[in-house]
């Protein structure tokens, strides 16, 4: 580590124009949270010198401590390490001044991960594949829409090129494509900066919708991690063009919501696809991780969907699934089996949402996949429809109903350490009591005088 922090001081050095930077760990809503430093500190974070409080971690989506949390009030808020996640100091520059970004994991005092923090739940589920000689290897799919920052509900952005407001869907649209190119350009440079491998980008089925993909590695951290600073980054190359970017599951009520498809494989330590037998059906050992997926997502959609907005995108016969069924070449279904050569055969887990967190999401996928592989679970037959019928079980349809099964669901208790699922339970249970204390424009509008 030593060597890594000389090269990293070496590069900072390189970059006089950088006067600060950002330490900064994620929470469980995947929202950055630390502090600004001046530069001349960058050895002291870089070497876990620097201290940030526990509850940092688990604090609601309006950045307010949970009530009743023992990491607050019974400990006196007490300060945990923060480590360098080795990750780089990743270059910001479409701030006022250029900065950049120190990644950061907690620790306690021993040194200790500290088990509340999501990128050390996804570690461990990794320490388990890597002691039974398997290696995830992951990419990710992200999408997300580009809307006017000047409005106070979604519409879409003006296009830079015809100066006319976008106001409808243009799906795999080359056009729009290439109006947003300076945009485009920016984020795909900037991301090349951070090292986060950006592949194809495609305007999806929305007003201003665009996703882009990031292509796999064999390190399922560091696609969570490439995951993370996607989101960032595009959210700070759109203000610098005039755009903001939303990632929120559902922005429009009638148009397409915001998916996170998460593809994996497992490869052994000769480096083969454990998940290829040649056939186009693909291993045994796949169909087990299938019907852990299958077992456990019910349990783990409040990870998929961990927002009020999020079940707004789960609706039925839609590209969202909403059952828990698994097929080949079958985008309307959870769990999808991608064609192609043999040698690529991997796992398409689409349930998750933009808006989740990629560090939990991964973890859930892949510690599921676990699950199912240890214990030989059978999948079941796959489905050649959308999975709606009688027979697929059926996600939760609404948060509370998400939070109840995930606090009670023993597979998720497999996967995540108690202290994390007992402040995920706490942060959203006080978020959906917020929700219900605020009475919306249209419930006013429909009930008022009616009823």
């Amino acid at each position: 580590m030593s060597d890594a922090i000389a090269d990293v001081l070496s590069w900072l050095e390189s970059r006089s124009d950088i006067q600060s930077l950002r330490a900064a760990v994620c929470d469980l809503n995947g929202v950055m949270r630390g502090k600004r430093i001046p530069v001349e500190q960058a050895r002291k974070a870089l070497e876990g010198k620097l201290r940030m409080p526990y509850s940092l971690i688990g604090l609601d989506i309006w950045g307010e401590d949970i009530e009743g949390n023992t990491l607050v009030f019974s400990t006196g808020d007490a300060d945990g390490l923060c480590q360098w996640t080795g990750r780089g100091i990743l270059p910001v520059d479409w701030t006022a001044h250029p900065t950049a970004l120190v990644p950061l994991w907690l620790a306690d005092e021993s040194g200790a991960p500290y088990l509340g923090d999501p990128r050390r739940a996804l570690a461990r589920i990794l320490d388990r594949y890597k002691a039974l000689g398997l290696t995830p290897v992951a990419a990710t799919e992200l999408e997300f829409y580009l809307v006017d920052p000047q409005s106070q509900r979604p519409v879409g952005p003006v296009s830079p090129v015809t100066g006319r407001r976008l106001d409808s869907d243009a799906a795999l649209s080359i056009d729009e494509i290439d109006d947003f190119e300076s945009f485009i350009h920016d984020v795909y440079e900037a991301c090349r900066a951070q090292g986060i491998p950006v592949d194809t980008a495609i305007a999806e089925n929305g007003v201003g919708q665009f996703e882009i993909n990031l292509n796999h590695v064999a390190d399922a951290l560091r696609a969570a991690d490439d995951a993370v600073l996607f989101k960032r980054t595009v959210k700070g190359i759109a203000r610098k063009h005039g755009f903001a970017a939303c990632f929120m599951a559902k922005p429009y009520g009638d148009r397409a919501g915001n998916g996170f498809h998460v593809h994996f494989s497992l490869v052994d330590a000769e480096g083969r696809n454990v998940f290829d037998d040649g056939t186009d059906q693909g291993s045994e050992i796949m169909r087990h991780a299938v019907g852990g997926l299958l077992a456990a997502m019910a349990e783990s959609t409040l990870v998929f969907a961990p927002h009020f907005n999020s079940y707004r995108r789960l609706r039925p016969r839609s590209y969202a699934p909403t059952a828990v069924a698994w097929g080949y070449e079958n985008r309307m279904v959870a769990i999808r089996i991608p064609g192609g050569p043999t040698g690529a055969r991997r796992i398409e887990h689409r349930v998750s949402g933009a808006d989740a967190n990629p560090y939990l999401v991964l973890a859930a996928i892949l510690g599921a996949a676990l699950i199912g592989i240890e214990r030989q679970m059978s999948p079941g037959d796959p489905t050649g429809s959308d999975g709606q019928g009688a027979a697929p079980a059926k996600l939760p349809p609404d948060w509370a109903s998400a939070i109840a099964t995930f606090e009670s669901g023993t597979h998720v208790a497999e996967i995540f350490p108690a202290i994390l699922r007992d402040s995920f339970v706490a942060c959203k249970r006080q978020e959906l009591n917020t929700f219900a204390l605020n009475v919306s424009d249209f419930e006013i509008e429909t009930y008022l005088e009616s009823v």
